[in-house]
């Protein structure tokens, strides 16, 4: 690169560029140099992997990372175009995911990856075809919207698994970034909402005049992007506009343009233009040689359904049909997970050979929610232990059953069909043992106070103090059938279980009251004097 001035002076640029971004979601540049020719860049230590890697093992994510994951790259995007900064190469491969969760984006248009095409066209540099927006193959300068539609594509494969486009070589993907139609994640996973759709859709739109203006629109419309609101929103439309490009006439030719030549240099013209007529004949039947239409020969797409993908791309792929990379998965309620649901097209149709067959494929049954009222929440737990569900507990303290028990469910309604892979959450009522604050009830009527705590679910027992040993004078000062103390004391929190209960003490009325008595004391005895 120190040879090549042009590379030199876009590193030099790129890297110092680089240097100035700072955000947590930036893989940071320490130091831009030159040692004995050699140009270098000092940068963040990053442990962890790629997001390659992580797609790669764990394939498709669900929706609530997934756009967590892209709703951090578009923060750190939108820092990097705040500063006039155009990334040019945004791919999985340059998603650097920390140990600790952390998304960081490297390589801003500077690291020229193996597996790139690296196109320049002045001072733009492009990269990966995979990611590359259709203006870029058409010779385009780079913009913040060429980053936009490459964010969108890799929101695409985090749902997916699989990048939208495959071909034989780099240009036929780049052709198909330019005239395919977007596939839909939708073809995927049925259950994502539109919204997600809506959102790719409209960064990935081929017209940049459609796509979002810039990435502050992008992250906007991110941000409420799974409010169930927005589940079934209407899908996004555009209208291509038409072509504003009139015929071109050319200019007719002049009459001195027409005459011919002096004598002198007639001879030599004619040699030059009938070389030239010979020239274009043979390029001509070159050309059609080379890209003469093939004889179409057509073929009736078999019944495959039923088989496995394997057994269905054999029995395709005898009769010269293509199905690599054209599968897609769906839930089904009739075919076993693996199982070849459809073909596109479908059975029966006369395609040519060579053709493409999309195959669906079912990823297995939905899973249906069930009432789960009146059960444990160990048994829910078991009954949901192969469907990536969350559970969380409220709880209600409830006189009138066990505790465990629940009591109703939200989030996820009886009958409702989910994703098993996807992840939801579900809300349990529990109930739970009662626990009531004891009220003062002293000097109030034992009767009164008996009934107003059973009425709390506070089971209440009675008990007689004892008047043995109390004075008369003490006696008479008595109150009976009133509450003297409770046990445990008022102001203690009573937890309804078995065998928890409040007791009452008081004193009632003895008809005859035997006061204490008291030995008189011994009178002293007279002795006679002698």
């Amino acid at each position: 690169m120190s040879t090549d001035p042009v590379s030199l002076l876009r590193f030099q640029r790129e890297a110092t560029a680089a240097s100035r971004l700072s955000h947590q979601g930036i893989v940071e540049v320490y130091d831009v140099g030159e040692d004995n020719g050699q140009h270098y860049i000092v940068m963040e230590v990053v442990r962890g992997t790629t997001l390659k890697e992580l797609i790669h093992r764990r394939g498709a994510l669900d929706k609530f990372e997934a756009v967590a994951i892209i709703k951090r790259l578009a923060q750190a995007l939108q820092v990097a175009h705040a500063n006039q900064v155009i990334h040019r190469d945004i791919k999985p491969q340059n998603v650097l995911i920390k140990d600790d969760g952390t998304v960081k984006l490297t390589d801003f248009g500077i690291a020229l990856a193996g597996d790139a095409i690296q196109l320049t066209r002045h001072d733009s540099v492009l990269g990966s075809v995979h990611y590359m927006a259709p203006e870029l193959s058409r010779g385009e300068g780079a913009t913040k919207q060429s980053d936009i539609y490459a964010l969108g594509v890799v929101f695409y494969e985090l749902l997916t698994g699989e990048i939208p486009y495959r071909g034989e070589n780099p240009v036929e993907i780049a052709m198909k970034h330019m005239r395919d139609p977007f596939p839909s994640v939708q073809k995927f996973n049925p259950s994502l909402p539109n919204s997600i759709v809506n959102v790719i859709a409209k960064a990935t739109v081929k017209n940049r005049n459609y796509r979002y203006r810039n990435i502050d629109e992008f992250i906007e419309d991110l941000s409420d992007i799974l409010d169930p609101s927005r589940a079934d929103e209407p899908l996004w439309e555009f209208e291509t506009p038409e072509d504003d490009q009139g015929t071109r006439v050319l200019g007719t030719l002049t009459e001195e343009e027409t005459e011919l030549e002096a004598k002198k240099k007639k001879r030599k013209k004619m040699m030059i233009i009938g070389g030239s007529v010979a020239a274009a004949v043979v390029v001509g039947l070159f050309a059609w040689f080379l890209f003469r239409p093939k004889p179409k020969v057509d073929i009736q797409v078999p019944k495959v359904t039923g088989m496995t993908v394997e057994e269905a791309k054999v029995a395709l792929e005898q009769l010269g049909l293509n199905v690599n990379a054209s599968v897609s998965y769906s839930y089904s309620d009739e075919y076993e997970s693996g199982i070849v649901m459809a073909t596109k097209p479908g059975e029966g149709a006369t395609v040519a050979k060579g053709d493409q067959i999309k195959l669906t494929v079912s990823h297995g049954k939905m899973f249906e929610v069930g009432d789960y009222t009146g059960m444990t929440v160990d048994a829910v737990t078991q009954a949901l232990k192969d469907v990536n569900v969350e559970i969380k507990t409220v709880t209600e303290p409830r006189k009138d059953m066990a505790p465990g028990i629940v009591i109703s469910q939200s989030g996820l309604n009886p009958g409702d069909k989910i994703v098993p892979n996807q992840r939801r959450e579900l809300t349990l009522t529990v109930s739970s043992k009662m626990q009531l604050l004891i009220p003062d009830v002293t000097g109030k009527s034992v009767a009164a106070t008996k009934q107003e705590l059973e009425a709390l679910g506070i089971v209440t027992r009675t008990e007689l103090l004892p008047q043995a040993g109390l004075s008369l004078a003490e006696i008479k000062e008595l109150e009976y059938n009133v509450v003297k103390r409770t046990n445990p004391l008022a102001g203690s929190y009573y937890v309804q279980d078995d065998g928890s209960s409040v007791t009452l003490y008081y004193y009632e009325k003895i008809s005859n009251p035997e006061p204490e008595t008291k030995p008189e004391p011994e009178k002293p005895r007279y002795r006679k004097p002698r």
